[in-house]
């Protein structure tokens, strides 16, 4: 059965690298290029915390804003669901949650921050409690979409129930067939959009969203969804086969291409 065709959207993770000043800019930059939403990482002591600075970006341009995404085990559900619809208000409806169990190497820092280390159940407990309590928050007559980040059964089940937008994290090993069997057995129960996260653009790795050491060849040759070529033309084609076949229709990379890219945002986005 084929997918719905919904339109493309696109959005670019933003992290603060060389400051406040010039991050501003590249905000503004990134909404005059086309691109519907600016999204920041969650990591913790290297970088601004992602609610003040998301809450600025809303301030700075006509552009969505977004987690991409919080980690789950690191606030308690009532902190983190009070400050998503937080940004919800303050950003006249224009925040997306992302969330999700967190990035390989996470119980490390659980324990620098001396916070408890969750089991994989626990953390994907604490995002249904995380969007339990969003949804008092909201009330009846908002409602903040949330994109989680999923990999095993019980996420992808969870997703299914509550999500508004999914992606699957990739490792260099994954086989294309079976991140895309996952994408097709969650839309076979109910239609999500599916947003790919796309670390390299070409060879350009995208800072906070991909491990060291990972092979641009190698996600090449895997025909991995983590990559897009730099070439506009091919990037499009490849799109559209992705949308065709798994139902992707948001795409996130990094900052460093988003001017890569601009021609494939300017074809693109909302079609």
């Amino acid at each position: 059965m084929p997918f719905i065709e919904e339109p493309f959207r696109f959005g670019v993770v933003t992290p603060v690298g060389d400051g406040p000043a010039t991050w501003r800019d590249e905000v503004r930059r990134i909404a005059d290029l086309g691109y519907s939403t600016v999204l920041m990482p969650d990591v913790p002591g290297w970088q601004p915390a992602p609610g003040p600075a998301l809450a600025v970006a809303a301030g700075l341009a006509d552009i969505r804003v977004g987690t991409w995404v919080c980690a789950s085990p690191l606030r308690p559900a009532s902190t983190l669901a009070w400050e998503a619809h937080s940004l919800t208000q303050l950003t006249d409806g224009r925040f997306d949650l992302g969330i999700g169990t967190g990035r390989p190497g996470l119980d490390d820092l659980l324990r620098e921050l001396d916070l408890p280390t969750l089991t994989p159940g626990q953390r994907v407990e604490r995002i249904r409690d995380v969007v339990a309590l969003l949804r008092e928050y909201d009330g009846p007559n908002v409602h903040t979409p949330v994109a989680m980040a999923v990999r095993g059964p019980k996420a992808r089940a969870l997703a299914a129930e509550i999500a508004d937008i999914v992606t699957f994290p990739s490792s260099p090993d994954d086989r294309r067939e079976d991140v895309d069997q996952m994408a097709r057995d969650l839309r076979a129960i109910r239609e999500i959009p599916v947003a790919l996260h796309v670390s390299f653009v070409g060879d350009t790795a995208a800072p906070f969203m991909t491990g060291p050491g990972v092979d641009p060849a190698q996600l090449r040759a895997a025909d991995s969804l983590a990559i897009l070529p730099a070439d506009p033309a091919a990037a499009v084609e490849e799109l559209q086969r992705r949308r065709e076949e798994i139902g992707a229709t948001h795409v996130v990379i990094g900052s460093n291409s988003a001017e890569t890219l601009a021609p494939v945002v300017a074809r693109l986005a909302g079609h």
